[in-house]
């Protein structure tokens, strides 16, 4: 490579790698938009959930096939991608497969790549057939349209093309070291190419100069391509690939069924059932105690974990597949509630990208214009789609939260559920019997 080449690599990784810093950078604030939530308990137990659920994809292959296929991918993907450093290196200093000289060990990864890469297209084509062809359910829901379904099969339009311009890229350079007396500088690595070498036919017959173009034009198309990839992921559900590592660290460690309590209510409650305490006595204020909203009713009132959920959902739709609500026809999809948090979320974020760092209010909440009370109240709170989750996203706590909204501060709860918390409130039980008659339930 030339010194024009190198500039232009030099240029082209700084405006790649930049503009992933920006996107990265937008992302953190965004979630950092989220109520502050401590979550750096049990540090072990959160390394441990990161190594078996974002690593070692243990609750993938719960459904062994996409399992399967999906750790080829996502091991070939991060693994081929190591040669980037190798990309890298030759392109800033114009030499050529640099880390040639590492002898046996290189000709092995190189030949593990290309069987990856190979398995990760045969993954791949699949994974559109499921998608396109056979068209499971769960890929064809209400939910999954326009631009959720056209983004799912980019990634794998993307996914072909830079595993297909990695094999004819060492195809062509399989077929340059072979040229009988050399060719330039490609030196020869014997058995290498355990894919390609089956490829590098196709330049039989072309010039020796047109394949060395063509292995350029090939190895820049790379590049150029994951540059383009890398950049994709802000506007695409796989940012999981990135975010599912923090995402399984700060998961809840709690019980499914173990719900967080406001401090502000269970003050009260304890003191209600205090026997020594005076119900005429006036608590002092805390008002640090006291939140400013009740519940969720727009981004900014969940979580900071919650907000990272939102962008760490793969849209797989494994949650919505479970869901008892969703399978008897209700409204509800827990797929749904992640992707509209994120749509709101990157929504509110442009209003203060717009508003130079401040958000105006539009008039617009994540209930009511993303997410209806319907589908809060279709939920059974059973967890199944926590349970479900590859990457340990809960719907739920969203969907609780937004509940509690309706219910403490608008009073919007279904009829049957005031009822019962009337019933509470007053007779101490969900039935409409008075103290003394509590027990009567039972003869019913």
């Amino acid at each position: 490579m030339g010194y024009l080449d190198t500039i232009l690599f030099a240029i082209i990784l700084l405006f790649g790698f930049g503009f992933f810093t920006i996107n990265i950078r937008k992302i953190i604030r965004n979630i950092n938009l989220g109520q502050d939530i401590n979550r750096s308990d049990n540090p072990a137990s959160r390394w441990k959930n990161m190594a078996m659920i974002a690593l070692g994809q243990s609750k993938m292959v719960k459904r062994p096939i996409a399992g399967v296929l999906h750790i080829i991918v996502y091991v070939g993907f991060v693994i081929i991608n190591i040669e980037l450093l190798e990309i890298i290196i030759d392109g800033l200093f114009g030499t050529h497969r640099v880390f040639s000289f590492l002898g046996t060990f290189y000709e092995i990864l190189i030949g593990s790549f290309e069987i990856l890469a190979f398995l990760v297209l045969v993954a791949v084509l699949v994974f559109y057939a499921r998608r396109n062809i056979i068209k499971l359910k769960r890929f064809v829901h209400s939910d999954l349209k326009g631009w959720p379904k056209s983004d799912a099969n980019y990634i794998l339009y993307f996914e072909i093309v830079l595993m297909s311009l990695f094999l004819l890229m060492n195809a062509a350079d399989f077929h340059l070291q072979n040229i009988p007396g050399g060719f330039g500088h490609y030196s020869q690595i014997n058995n290498s190419f355990p894919i390609s070498q089956f490829i590098a036919p196709i330049f039989n017959g072309l010039s020796e100069s047109l394949v060395m173009m063509l292995e350029r034009a090939f190895w820049w198309m790379h590049i150029i391509g994951i540059l383009i990839f890398l950049n994709y992921l802000y506007f695409s559900k796989h940012l999981h690939i990135l975010l599912a590592f923090p995402n399984t660290y700060f998961a809840n460690l709690n019980p499914l069924g173990q719900f967080d309590n406001l401090e502000s209510v269970t003050k009260e409650v304890k003191l209600m059932m205090d026997p020594n305490a005076d119900p005429y006595a006036t608590a002092p204020i805390d008002e640090n105690a006291i939140p400013s909203k009740f519940g969720a009713s727009d981004v900014q009132d969940l979580n900071w974990v919650q907000l990272l959920n939102a962008y760490t959902c793969t849209e797989c739709g494994r949650c919505t597949s479970v869901c008892p609500a969703n399978q008897t026809g209700k409204k509800l999809s827990p797929r749904k509630i992640m992707m509209d948090t994120r749509d709101r979320l990157e929504e509110v974020g442009k209003n203060i990208d717009a508003n130079k760092g401040v958000f105006i209010p539009d008039n617009k909440t994540l209930l009511n214009d993303f997410i209806t009370p319907e589908e809060l109240w279709a939920c059974t709170s059973c967890n199944a789609c926590v349970e479900e989750c590859p990457v340990n996203i809960s719907p739920l706590s969203i969907i609780m939260d937004m509940r509690r909204y309706l219910v403490m501060e608008q009073s919007a709860a279904p009829m049957p559920l005031n009822a019962m918390m009337s019933n509470i409130e007053n007779n101490g039980a969900p039935w409409q019997y008075n103290q003394q008659d509590r027990l009567n339930w039972k003869n019913e």
